[in-house]
């Protein structure tokens, strides 16, 4: 039996933020890993950590503030961690791709969408400038962009949300890439187009065979698309496992509550959906021990040593609180 290699493991990861003369821990310890053709998910709240992490891995932290403190991040063997900012520009686009939350501010609002799509190719590959023009025709019409002779000279303004969302897609994946990372790739657009691009990302990865890390906070998203998934809570990876496992039987209280909040067709009529008490903590409020216990108003003085990250069953990981492994 062939064993599938691992694109990307991450190994402690330790981001912080500089704030005046004090640094914020905004991503403790977290490790994960993603195989070849495997989509890992990466969920929680907002403010959990989630795109923190995943900007940590290919470097575009805000800088000076944000700063990669330690660990490992090895891409097919290489601790990008340790690359040089040429490197990482290199590999950025290029190896790696990324659809970011937002099209409409992540491109360019005064360049044609074709101009944004070949400009991937001439920056990582030998094309030229016709040639590149040629590929971005051919990956517009791939990402189902109608009439991309067209589209490949309109503006970004001059496009739906749903079709910006494909333009991204299509820079993300010119180059071919073995890794692609999604930061919210369906953020603010309607569900059938919500529904149209995440087939598309599923369909294009099997054709391609790259791995992909898809980061949101919809679980629904992640039941359909993902083969494994990370459990993000107040910059802790708080449970991880097969989207099986995990649906079928999360064990820290955290995982629990996130499922028990999706609306589903069993859910009756004017129902009130439970919801989880309180707020996640400031990030200058972090203690050392359970932060889901600091949520649930805990003792702070309670709360001084770091639960274990443990196997509590084959490829079952959960951080081990007496009061929020259950």
């Amino acid at each position: 039996m062939c064993q599938v290699s691992k694109v990307l493991e991450v190994k402690n990861l330790i981001t912080e933020f500089g704030s005046g003369s004090q640094w914020l821990r905004a991503v403790d310890g977290v490790s994960f890993s993603v195989s070849e053709g495997k989509t890992l998910g990466v969920v929680g709240e907002s403010g959990c950590g989630k795109s923190v992490t995943c900007m940590s891995l290919i470097d575009l932290l805000p800088k000076p503030m944000g700063v990669v403190k330690g660990g490992e991040v090895l891409f097919k063997g290489v601790d990008l961690a340790k690359a040089s900012a040429k490197e990482m520009y290199q590999y950025r686009g290029g190896d790696i791709g990324v659809i970011f939350q937002e099209p409409m501010t992540a491109l360019n609002p005064v360049h044609k969408v074709g101009r944004q799509v070949a400009e991937v190719l001439l920056l990582h590959t030998k094309m030229s400038k016709q040639e590149a023009r040629v590929e971005a025709i051919e990956m517009l019409k791939k990402v189902g962009i109608p009439a991309p002779e067209k589209r490949v000279d309109e503006y970004p303004h001059q496009l739906s949300g749903g079709m910006r969302q494909r333009v991204m897609i299509a820079i993300a994946l010119a180059c071919k890439p073995d890794l692609l990372i999604a930061d919210e790739p369906t953020t603010a657009l309607d569900v059938t187009v919500q529904a149209e691009i995440l087939d598309l990302i599923n369909d294009l990865q099997k054709e391609m065979g790259m791995a992909v890390i898809m980061i949101t906070h919809d679980l629904g998203v992640i039941a359909e698309t993902c083969d494994e998934v990370v459990v993000m809570y107040a910059g802790r990876v708080v449970e991880k496992g097969t989207v099986k496992t995990i649906f079928k039987n999360p064990k820290h209280a955290y995982t629990k509550a996130l499922i028990k909040s999706i609306l589903s067709l069993e859910t009756p009529n004017k129902a009130t959906l439970p919801t989880i008490p309180g707020t996640v903590s400031s990030i200058a409020n972090f203690v050392e021990g359970c932060r889901f216990c600091q949520r649930m108003e805990v003792d702070v003085s309670e709360l001084t040593v770091r639960p274990k990250f443990e196997e509590v069953e084959p490829g079952h990981w959960v951080e081990t609180c007496p009061r929020c492994y259950q």
